[in-house]
């Protein structure tokens, strides 16, 4: 086993070019290409998803040429740490001009190695500390290229590279292993979920048609009412002290997190922002497809451009049950359907639209023991899967410190 060492760095710019080949306005408009995007590499470092266009209709970033053995980094939102391997690539793969085309100078930099060496995190927190913006940082070529990553020989760079390439798949053979088993357990709790709000906790009651194609079968004993009977609009207004809220796809309705300078920067507008009192349901116009709606867990603000809906005194709506509903993909299909627009992703559910769909409504006593019910699910697998996220982030560290260790010679490499 060869000895600990550590190696001398060099500016990535003396050891590779940087987008050295671009497709010009000259190109032929039938020219086929295969597309990758930013969106389309993970921070695992895989490539997904490859779109097909023709030039002329492709979009505009389409202009980067890759070949085999590039490293492919994205310079914008860096701390998605988007980066990959171009390893045997059709002739007319062409990536975004968000990326960073890195090619290895074969006389000082073994491309094997290359793909490792800017993955290791002290170059990762380099790329980082040199991004520009707030929302989406950025980081220029010439910047990039003045990083140092570490330089041993090329006959250590390959016997490294070769050692990484026998490791690492194992370590993402486990990670790929334990998200996927967090995937199912997301789908399991969302079916849960999902058959408890629109069939009932009891999986032999007799059903009958609801009448409503995006629903189904219901209990008998449910009834259906339009959300016009059950909600109001709030439209309420001149309360800037209140904390602000967002609407999230993903988490529903929280409070939004502000720096000091921001809120000073903003607080003049918060006049015109929505007052949603604890209980509203609040939703995004162009999201509520997508499952942007909630309810607020306090009393606050929210975007004058969404919508708060409150029940009446004597609501037949629990708000909890209602937002397990609102948020389940097939009502997400019926409110597009009465969404204002053309294009798929630029819909607008406003309330006039909202207003008239019908729900199920089960008795409140039921309603209550389906968010029970949901809540106890939620809980029964919680445990296990805090176990599992703290599993893979420390699969993910154990990663990055092996390829840390073993690019700059911290680690002997077996002969």
């Amino acid at each position: 086993m060869s000895k600990a060492r550590q190696f001398e760095s060099l500016r990535l710019k003396h050891a590779a070019t940087i987008n050295d080949e671009a497709l010009t306005e000259e190109t032929e408009p039938d020219f086929e290409l295969q597309y990758v995007d930013i969106g389309n590499v993970d921070s695992s470092g895989q490539i997904h998803e490859i779109a097909t266009y023709l030039f002329e209709t492709a979009p505009s970033r389409a202009r980067r040429i890759v070949r085999d053995g590039d490293v492919i980094i994205s310079t914008v939102r860096t701390y998605l740490q988007a980066i990959a391997p171009i390893q045997k690539p059709p002739a007319n793969l062409i990536v975004s001009t968000g990326f960073a085309v890195v090619r290895a100078q074969p006389q000082t930099l073994d491309p094997e190695f290359c793909k490792y060496a800017m993955r290791e995190p002290k170059f990762l927190a380099e790329v980082e500390k040199r991004s520009v913006g707030v929302s989406y940082p950025a980081i220029n070529a010439s910047d990039l290229a003045s990083i140092r990553i570490p330089l041993p020989p090329l006959c250590e760079q390959r016997k490294i590279a070769d050692y990484l390439d026998r490791e690492t798949p194992r370590l993402d053979a486990l990670l790929s292993a334990k998200e996927r088993l967090l995937e199912l357990l997301d789908e399991k709790r969302r079916a849960f979920t999902i058959r408890a709000v629109t069939r009932g906790l009891n999986p032999s009651a007799r059903m009958e048609d609801s009448s409503q194609s995006w629903l189904g079968e219901i209990p008998p004993h449910w009834k259906l009412r339009r959300i016009a009977c059950l909600f109001r609009e709030r439209d309420q207004r001149g309360e800037p002290d209140l904390p602000l809220l967002e609407v999230s796809i993903n988490t529903g309705v929280m409070l939004r997190e502000f720096s000091e300078d921001r809120i000073e920067t903003v607080a003049a507008d918060f006049n015109s922002y929505k007052v949603a009192r604890k209980g509203d349901i609040a939703f995004n116009k162009m999201r509520m497809w997508q499952g942007a709606v909630g309810v607020a867990p306090v009393d606050g603000l929210v975007s004058p451009d969404y919508t708060v809906a409150m029940t009446f005194g004597d609501s037949e709506l629990l708000p909890e049950y209602a937002e397990f509903l609102f948020r389940t993909p097939s009502f997400g299909v019926e409110c597009a359907r009465h969404s204002n627009g053309i294009v798929w992703d630029r819909l607008r559910l406003y309330w006039d639209g909202f207003r008239d769909i019908r729900v199920p409504v089960p008795p409140l006593d039921e309603q209550k023991a389906i968010v029970a019910a949901i809540a106890r699910e939620r809980d029964r697998t919680a445990e296990f899967e805090t176990a599992l996220r703290q599993s893979i982030t420390l699969l993910k560290e154990r990663r990055a410190a092996l390829i840390t260790a073993a690019v700059t010679g911290a680690l002997p490499i077996p002969a």
